[in-house]
């Protein structure tokens, strides 16, 4: 959520900040501005609501200067508007600022009494006039940020201008994203790595307590006390165009299409089929300490947490231990059992959820292992995590997870065929068939995206209903949920995923002839029992849409849609399945005209908790 770009050198900073702010859209965000020094008082622009607005108001009023900070906000504190958007300044500091100012108030108050005055309803204006408080008293524009932020408690990434300075720029990190572009003569700061990917692709990922001093010529890193600091500069192998539609019309379609080469790309050099293995270098476990486990904790939140769910399924059935699934934000409140027999794994594509993060520290500091599923290299979540799974999917720029999500599966299905092996539960022909299997399966996704024009289809015979149910069980329910979220998201119809079986206990008195019912139904244990399920939907009126595996002719008359799936084995089929809930979510938003990449009120990267 929220997005932050900085840049100095000798090029115009307008231009570059709102490129990289474009690229920075996928975060969510409801306003934006952007704030510029060209020898005297800060140039500010600010606009409610998309960037366009912005860009019309620097048109008539442009922002111009070699150094400049630019930010889009999703709103925490305070309602959307102009007033409340970002850059906040107060005399000739300027300041932009993801995160949460935990004791704003306070030192607000504080602040008043000295004489300050305040514009807004937000958090961040603290910052601004703490800083100038403190550089009208020192006269020192790098130790007045570092006096301020020694005061604040909470999570930030600020980015900070002052006109006396007006060749520094200054930027600090604790417990939100930020990230550093370094170029020939200039320097680039922003929440994430596509924001600069079109300038330069040697970056350097800051840890908390990181506060970084940037001249055209150089750059410095210290902790907040002034401490020097080295961090490893990093190349990244992303193109700009990997960030790009690609010819799509949306972001959300070419992911979805991306995910086969998503799926060859996290399998690669994982497979050790000769000797009935997996590979996972990055977790950082060995075979003893992956066989001693006595529990593990699967942790994560929305999308993530439908995939914690199938991994649920994986983990228990193939390494006879018992897993529990927990929503991120909910784990640390409930005072979980973690012991140094405890795994938890940790699943995020940003890297940077507050609520996991929070989740990751707590189960650290009750001595437990933990690991994590990222997609994000050098995130906070894959730095303070003692390992690694890599999904690999490359940017998602699309607010609804896609190719994250069966990346995600997939790479807790690898975890699952490791510590299996690791703790004796699979033996090495067992695990070589496995393997087998999951190298077709980027084929067999390649083939079921020919459903497409299908799910367009369908989409339009359903596109007016108010209610959707979808039903599934066994690592199917997870499917339901993760088909119910995706409509909702993009297409704001409301829906439900329910384990099939329960559709008993409450939901089946929704059903009528408007409502339809979404059955997943491969053939498997339980396939009888969902075509039970279907006829009762069937009988009372219901419209179902069935999702199948080697479709019967006859079960397929009754239904009013039919989806037909590539055959695969039970563990991979919550892959497939998860295709056709994504396009279907997609078609309906499209002629819904809802804003596919971007839905109402909802951020890619969840940072505050």
């Amino acid at each position: 959520m929220c997005g932050i770009v900085g840049y100095i050198g000798q090029q115009q900073a307008s231009p570059i900040i709102i490129e990289g702010l474009k690229r920075l859209e996928y975060r969510g965000y409801d306003s934006a501005g952007i704030a510029t020094l060209n020898g005297g008082a800060p140039q500010l622009r600010r606009a409610e609501g998309k960037l366009i607005n912005l860009e019309n108001i620097l048109r008539d009023q442009p922002a111009v200067g070699t150094r400049g900070i630019g930010h889009t906000r999703w709103a925490t504190h305070g309602r959307p508007s102009e007033t409340n958007a970002h850059p906040h300044s107060a005399g000739g500091i300027v300041v932009v600022h993801n995160g949460i100012i935990e004791n704003y108030l306070a030192l607000k108050e504080r602040l008043i009494a000295q004489g300050h005055t305040f514009l807004s309803e937000t958090d961040t204006e603290i910052v601004a006039h703490l800083v100038e408080q403190h550089y009208r008293e020192c006269d020192e524009f790098e130790t007045a940020v570092r006096r301020a932020l020694s005061e604040v408690e909470g999570a930030y990434a600020v980015a900070i201008l002052c006109d006396q300075e007006p060749d520094t720029l200054i930027a600090a990190k604790e417990g939100s994203p930020l990230v550093v572009g370094c170029g020939d003569g200039e320097f680039f700061v922003a929440s994430d790595i596509p924001a600069m990917l079109s300038h330069t692709r040697e970056m350097v990922f800051l840890e908390d307590g990181d506060l970084i001093v940037f001249t055209p010529e150089q750059m410095r890193i210290t902790d907040i006390a002034g401490a020097p600091l080295e961090r490893q500069t990093k190349t990244i192998t992303w193109s700009p165009l990997m960030a790009e539609k690609g010819g799509y019309k949306h972001f959300m379609l070419k992911e979805i299409y991306e995910q086969p080469r998503a799926l060859t790309d996290t399998i690669a050099g994982r497979l050790r089929i000769t000797e009935g293995d997996i590979c996972l270098d990055e977790l950082k476990l060995d075979g003893q300490q992956l066989s001693s486990f006595e529990r593990i904790y699967i942790i994560a939140c929305g999308t993530s947490w439908h995939a914690a769910l199938v991994g649920k399924f994986y983990l228990e059935k193939y390494c006879r231990v018992p897993v529990e699934v927990d929503i991120a934000s909910e784990f640390r409140y409930r005072d979980p059992i973690v012991t140094d027999k405890t795994l938890t794994v940790l699943i995020s594509q940003s890297g940077e959820t507050a609520d996991t993060l929070a989740a990751l520290r707590e189960a650290r500091h009750k001595g437990g292992r933990a690991v994590c599923i990222c997609n994000v290299v050098d995130s906070s979540i894959a730095r303070e995590s003692d390992g690694v799974i890599y999904t690999h999917a490359g940017p998602e720029i699309g607010v609804a997870s896609t190719k994250a999500f069966t990346t995600q599966l997939v790479a807790l299905y690898l975890l699952a065929l490791r510590t299996a092996r690791a703790r004796g539960t699979l033996s090495a022909d067992a695990c070589r068939e496995l393997c087998e299997a999951l190298v077709t399966l980027p084929r067999k996704l390649e083939d079921l995206l020919e459903i497409d024009p299908l799910t367009e289809k369908i989409a339009r015979q359903f596109v007016n209903a108010r209610d959707f149910l979808y039903l599934g069980r066994g690592n199917q329910y997870p499917i339901a949920l993760e088909g119910a979220l995706k409509l909702k998201e993009i297409s704001y119809i409301h829906a439900e995923g329910y384990p099939a079986g329960e559709m008993k206990h409450g939901p089946i008195a929704l059903i009528d002839e408007d409502l339809p019912v979404v059955v997943l139904m491969p053939r498997n244990a339980t396939y009888e029992k969902v075509v039970s399920n279907m006829e009762e939907v069937r009988a009372r009126g219901g419209r179902v849409i069935a999702v199948m595996s080697a479709a019967d002719p006859g079960l397929a008359a009754q239904c009013d849609a039919v989806i037909e799936l590539p055959q695969v084995n039970d563990d991979l089929m919550p892959i497939l399945t998860s295709v056709p809930m994504q396009l279907l979510a997609y078609h309906v938003a499209v002629h819904k005209g809802t804003d596919v990449d971007q839905p109402r009120n909802l951020a890619k990267s969840v940072t505050v908790e």
